[in-house]
């Protein structure tokens, strides 16, 4: 190998003695270039053993803000007790451009509503979408407003109350502007545009807004559901990931692990559709 290697070169990298070899001063520079490579080759077969490791290494997710603060906390405590050498680390992604984080290899996963189809800008061989349950947008209020104790509510008579929703262009305002379309009647005004989960359910408990959100949030929130149709297109909660890239042992670990989660969720959703 090392003839072979002499003759590619063109030149001698060894001279044989005797009592052995020693490298020529062709030798000697090939070999202190060549440290540097053995060195991160070595820190390389290192970071495969991390990465191939479930106890140990990292996942990095990009999240909704709405999601880490439901019921992505009860994934992760599960998941950091199962596995405590592995480190989390949570990035709240916005409504538009989320998808960056994973083109970019900044996030491993990325877990977000949508509304299918794909926006324009994002090519369907991709990214793959893996739907975790089906959801439904509801309107919500404050638990001791006089909406919260109507056993049924038109659509019509929530026109000229003071709403809260995200801002135009999200699937949450799109979603409510969809609901009034349908029934052919005006966009409610929209009194504080926000998608901070903590300011929606604070300024509910006041009793002077409505504001909108996916049922599996307010099921885990403390609003009051409002008996009241929207006739909205369902949302998809779902896992996107990069097609055709590999990733660690333990970013499966822990999508099986929000996959389990989930689970149930998907299931009520089956069961209330059968129902009707």
């Amino acid at each position: 190998m090392i003839a072979e290697l002499e003759h590619t070169l063109g030149a001698r990298l060894f001279d044989r003695r005797p009592r052995g070899v020693e490298p020529t001063l062709y030798g000697d520079a090939l070999l202190t270039r060549t440290r540097a490579v053995f060195d991160e080759l070595r820190q390389g077969i290192k970071d495969i053993e991390f990465l191939a490791d479930p106890t140990g290494g990292e996942v990095r997710i990009g999240c909704s803000v709405a999601a880490s603060v439901t019921f992505l906390r009860p994934i992760i405590r599960g998941f950091s007790e199962a596995y405590p050498g592995v480190a989390l680390r949570v990035e709240d992604v916005p409504a538009a451009g989320w998808e960056h984080g994973l083109r970019e290899r900044k996030h491993d996963l990325l877990l977000q509503w949508w509304v299918p189809p794909y926006p324009s800008d994002l090519p369907a061989g991709e990214v793959k979408v893996e739907t975790l349950f089906d959801d439904h947008l509801v309107a919500v209020a404050g638990p001791q407003t006089r909406w919260a104790r109507r056993r049924r509510i038109d659509l019509a008579e929530l026109v000229g109350e003071r709403w809260i929703l995200g801002p135009p262009g999200t699937a949450n305002y799109a979603g409510i502007a969809e609901a009034f379309r349908a029934r052919g009647l005006a966009m409610p005004k929209v009194v504080l545009e926000t998608l901070s989960m903590p300011l929606r359910t604070y300024f509910l408990f006041s009793g002077q807004f409505i504001a909108a959100m996916p049922r599996s949030l307010a099921s885990q929130s403390t609003v009051k559901i409002l008996p009241v149709e929207l006739s909205v297109r369902p949302w998809q909660f779902a896992i996107f990931t990069l097609r055709n890239r590999t990733v660690s042992l333990v970013v499966d670990r822990f999508i099986e692990r929000v996959r389990e989660f989930t689970r149930p969720m998907q299931a009520k959703r089956r069961g209330a559709s059968a129902m009707k």
